[in-house]
């Protein structure tokens, strides 16, 4: 047809936004690293600061989308799991921290899209594209690599809790995609008041210094971001697809601990950290082609 001009598939700009949120997010998690080795006091403690202050930043943006009536509890027993679910990840998340080296931990994590993938097919029966499937497995070599140098100097026991977190998180990455009808940012900012109040009953959250409260501050502001990037975006595309784009945390992760900490990783954590990036920049590319357009008469 002569004089056809041609739009954007409306699922393009949709995926577009979700890859995008889901990689931003990377770089608010990577700071996870840096505040939990840079403060002196427990993993209660610093989950229960940064439950306090992530969970009020989160609720101030559900209700600047949805009003005071966004605030529901009424979850079902689909979002309390949800709850549960994310606690559990949150707390592996900073004890791994402090037991193993930020790079494993983040390294490790990469293995998030090889899970959400297998348990999206088990559980929704949605199929991951080849290429997805492929960088998944690409990202999970990385992660053998990591952990293949962790054996045998004492941090072996960092690497299975941070890998009961990425198994955790994947689950609930794929409860995203499954359970879009509930208010999952909302979900989040439940999860971070529970952490709160867990960490109040079992630590005394007000006996640290005042340079170690303002790292938790920071810590709970990052979270609030990452968190809201994170959910927003992967609601848009598949869990497969959001572990492997939030795999970018990787190199950010090892990137910010030799900044910030001097911490220099060992030489296998380095090489899998290439592979888990180029897996991530690859997909990224390939996720970049838009479906095809439709005409416009």
């Amino acid at each position: 047809m002569s004089g056809e001009t041609t739009i954007p598939h409306p699922l393009s700009n949709e995926r577009t936004l979700g890859a995008a949120l889901v990689v931003a997010s990377s770089a608010f998690f990577a700071m996870a690293g840096i505040f939990t080795k840079s403060i002196s006091t427990d993993p209660w403690t610093i989950a229960c600061w940064r439950g306090l202050v992530g969970g009020l930043l989160i609720t101030g943006y559900v209700i600047w989308r949805s009003g005071p009536n966004g605030l529901r509890l009424d979850f079902g027993w689909r979002g309390w799991l949800m709850v549960a679910v994310g606690v559990a990840a949150s707390l592996g998340f900073i004890a791994s921290f402090r037991l193993t080296y930020v790079a494993n931990v983040a390294v490790i994590y990469a293995a998030t899209p090889l899970i959400a993938a297998f348990l999206e097919w088990i559980f929704l029966r949605v199929r991951p594209r080849p290429f997805t499937l492929a960088m998944a497995v690409v990202c999970l070599l990385g992660v053998g690599i990591i952990v293949s140098g962790g054996i045998g100097s004492g941090n072996t026991f960092g690497d299975l809790v941070a890998l009961c977190m990425t198994v955790s998180s994947a689950i609930y990455l794929v409860m995203i995609r499954a359970f879009r009808h509930l208010p999952v940012v909302w979900i989040g900012a439940v999860s971070a008041f529970i952490l709160f109040a867990m960490g109040w009953l079992t630590t005394d959250p007000l006996a640290v210094s005042a340079p170690d409260a303002w790292r938790m501050v920071g810590f709970g502001v990052t979270f609030a971001f990452a968190v809201v990037l994170w959910t927003e975006g992967a609601r848009l595309i598949p869990a497969s697809e959001s572990g492997v784009l939030g795999a970018a945390e990787v190199p950010f992760a090892i990137l910010f601990a030799w900044i910030f900490l001097a911490e220099l990783p060992p030489v296998l954590s380095v090489v899998g950290g290439a592979v888990v990036l180029t897996a991530v920049v690859l997909h990224a590319l390939r996720a970049r082609r838009a479906p095809p357009v439709l005409p416009v008469g």
